[in-house]
Formats: structure tokens, sequence, C-alpha cells
């Protein structure tokens, strides 16, 4: 089991090789009681279970998990700590205020800074490197869109140290990218470990006295009760943080859509590469298309890079199966290769995948009912590094009843609307990722922003 769990990504196997032996936690042996239970031990739960240590060392906190720590998206994902929210400004503005949008924004910001801090403060090695994060226009449609950004950011009252506008020379002087036109750059981002960051997470979670059952199904979720093949955990809060698998929970496949995230990764490159490609602070890369491509310079000196392209299952289905797909992956090396064409004979190491939550709206959700002491957080539409851990620092103040301007900001305490029965499931999400793909091809031939992409965003309320 351990070898499969290192076989996992690039992540995991890096965190194996530096000593990690991944050998899994104790399962659940009986029914237990606790004050708080929290199923799933990814970032969600692991940084509730942490704030909620901090605030209060007395709590009897137990984490249940169906793998291990790390298992899912926590352990998998682009190593992304960015302040990117999937929900437009707009569109949070909508149901609470402007003010409400931009308070929400700038703890992003800052959760950033509280990340790092505590994996220092911890002794976590995540291989952490605050750099920005750049998006390249490579099309004069994408460079259109680069600039509304920044005008858009400017309306809203975010001045440089938010988003600033690069053009092509100074896009050069930061990544040697082909094609580029110019690019947006927002300090607000750090690429790290993210296996590392939630393994050494766990550890931190247990020195602050939580227990953590790994190898334990969580088979449903009631009020007051987590039910698990091996005993009941009841508790006067249940915390549910399982993200991209919530529809395996009875009752919930059209709570979250799971959607699969895929990546590649290079051998370590040379230094001449290196050179040639830039991104010397590890600066997150991405470009301006609509089919999500993201990647970073990892600290030993690979490209590590992703995007979305594989397909939506029938039924939310779940399986580790998804988690590669030899047409997706090749895709991914073909663009890797585009942007970065001093790769093309370069060897690649690692190929993986992983599924994210996306909720109906694209807006992500943090809450705890007080009555049934139930609580929840997720659907965040793939930027969740960053809001997985905004969302453990709400949830800590919200069960200890904390005061704070986090319990108060705009994402607290609302539900998105479930997602439509199959075959309109099916059919509507594929077809969403299918117009992002011809959206990206037909502004590539013409540099002429897509119509039928923005009247997409339109119906979303951006």
């Amino acid at each position: 089991m351990p070898d499969s769990y290192r076989s996992l990504s690039l992540w995991h196997d890096l965190a194996a090789a530096e000593g990690d032996p991944f050998e899994p936690r104790a399962s659940l042996g009986g029914s237990i009681e606790a004050d708080v239970v929290i199923v799933g031990a990814g970032y969600t739960g692991l940084w509730t279970a942490y704030t909620l240590l901090q605030r209060d060392p007395t709590l009897r906190v137990a984490v249940v998990e169906r793998e291990i720590a790390g298992f899912g998206a926590s352990g998998r994902n682009g190593g992304w700590a960015s302040g990117t929210f999937p929900t437009p400004w707009k569109r949070v503005a909508r149901d609470s205020s402007p003010d409400a949008a931009r308070r929400l924004q700038r703890a992003l910001n800052d959760t950033i800074d509280v990340m790092i801090d505590v994996a220092a403060k911890e002794g976590i090695e995540c291989h952490v490197s605050k750099g920005g994060s750049l998006s390249v226009a490579r099309n004069h449609a994408q460079w259109a869109r680069a600039k509304a950004e920044v005008a858009h950011a400017r309306e809203w009252g975010f001045d440089e140290d938010f988003l600033q506008l690069l053009d092509a020379d100074e896009t050069a002087e930061r990544v040697g990218m082909s094609n580029a036109l110019g690019a947006t750059y927002s300090p607000h981002c750090a690429a790290l470990q993210p296996a590392a960051l939630n393994r050494g997470l766990a550890d931190a979670v247990e020195r602050h006295g939580a227990t953590i059952y790994e190898q334990t199904p969580v088979t449903s979720i009631e009020p007051g009760i987590a039910r698990t093949p091996y005993g009941d955990i009841r508790a006067e809060v249940v915390v549910r943080a399982t993200e991209g698998y919530t529809p395996d929970l009875p009752g919930m496949a059209r709570d979250i859509v799971p959607m699969y995230s895929l990546m590649v990764a290079t051998e370590p490159l040379s230094d001449e590469a290196l050179q040639a490609i830039g991104l010397d602070q590890r600066t997150t890369f991405t470009d301006k298309r609509h089919l999500r491509i993201y990647g970073q310079r990892t600290h030993d000196g690979r490209l590590a890079f992703g995007g979305r392209g594989a397909p939506y299952h029938y039924g939310s289905k779940i399986d580790p199966t998804f988690d590669r797909d030899p047409r997706v992956h090749q895709t991914l090396r073909e663009i890797l290769i585009d942007l970065f064409p001093v790769l093309r004979d370069v060897g690649f190491s690692h190929e993986w995948g992983g599924n994210l939550g996306i909720p109906r709206d694209w807006y992500p959700s943090v809450g705890f009912d007080q009555r049934t002491g139930s609580a929840w957080a997720g659907g965040y539409v793939g930027n969740g590094v960053t809001t997985a851990c905004l969302a453990g620092l709400t949830l800590g103040d919200l069960i200890t009843g904390t005061e704070s301007d986090l319990v108060t900001l705009p994402w607290v305490g609302r539900r998105s609307r479930r997602w439509e029965p199959e075959p309109l499931r099916w059919s509507g999400v594929n077809a969403v990722t299918q117009l992002m793909s011809r959206g990206d091809r037909t502004e590539a031939a013409s540099g002429k922003p897509s119509a039928a992409v923005a009247q997409f965003w339109k119906t979303l309320g951006a």
C-alpha cells in the first residue's frame, strides 16, 4: 500500500524520497465520542483541526480519512497557494455588497502569508517560494483580456500591489514563454510542494492533540454522527471536508461535480534550460486561455504542469482509473513544449491526476449550523490550496464562537443549488468543457475574443 501512495503523483514521490514512509495511521477501532469529528484529512479538514486546537486546546478532535492524509487534491494539485477565488467579484457582490467582495479577496491574499507562517512555525518543509503568478497573453484575444482584467481590478479599487499589466519586454524578463504579447502579474501567489504541506500539517495537528484515523471510510454523515464500517463517531459537531469526494456520500451525488484535472512533470532540467525558461523566483505560470492550464518550477528544477480537459464521468463517478488519461496527458506535454520549446528534447518523468469539486454556481462556501452541529466547506473549483486554509480558519472561529472578520465574509453560510439530475448533468458539464476548448481554438485562429464563452460567463453573473 505505501508503494501505491508514493506513485500517486510527483509530489508523493518527492515526499517519499525525502523520508515520508506513507505508512497509514491506525484505523478506527470501534465506536468513540469526540467534541468535533472532521470527515476528510485534506487541507480543509486539517486546517480546521489546526485552528480549532489553536482556539481551544482542550477540544477532543477526531479526523477520519478514507485513505491517508494528502491522498486527494491536497496532495496532487498544482502547488499554487494563490489569492484566486473562482467566483467573480460582481457575483459575490450581488448577494452581499462590493465591500464584502473586496474583503473576501483581501482575506484570501492575507491567508497565503498565514500558511507560510504556520509552515515555518511548525517546521513543515514544503519548499515554499512566494514569487507571485504570471498569466501570459499569447494571442490578441488574450491580450485584450489581460488589459480588461487589470482595468477591472482598478475599478474595484485594487492597485498594482494586487495586479500589474506587463508588456512583451517586461514579460520576457520574467519568463521565456513563446509568443508572449504581455501578461498580468499578481504577487499574491506562492509555489509549494502540496503533499509535503499536507503531510506536515497532519503531523502538526497530531502534536496539538487531534487523533487522525486513516483507511477508515465514512459511509454516512448525520447530525452528531459520522458512521464508518468500524464504528460510529459521535460528536457535537460534524465537519464535512470531502470536496471532490462528496458525491460518494449518500444523497450528495448532485451537491458537487467531481472534475478531473491532470498533470505531468519533466525530469530535472539543465541549468541552460532553466535559464531559458526563467521563473527564477519560482513564479507560477499560466496563460489566458479559457480551458485552464497551470504550472510551477519545482524546488528540484522541474516544471510541473497541469490542465483541464478530462471528461466529467456520468453519475459523478469517481474512480482511480480516471487519474490517468493518455490523450489528455499527451496534450499537456504538447502544450508545455509549445509554451517552452526548449523542452522539446526533455524527458517527462511523471503523469497523474485527481478530482476537484465544482458547485453548480462556481461559488465555494463554508458554514456551520449551530442547531444541528453540522459544518461544511468546499466547492473550490480547483483553487483550493489557499481557499481551503481560509475555510479551515473560518470554521475554527465559527465552531468555537470566536468573533472575527472571517465569520462575516460573504461566502459564509451560503448554499449553492444542486446540480441537475442525469443525463442533464453529464451533457451540460461536458458541453462547457467543449465550449472552452472551441473558444480557445477560435481565439488562436482569429485573435478575437470568443462571444460564446463570454456569454457563458455572463450567465454565471460575471
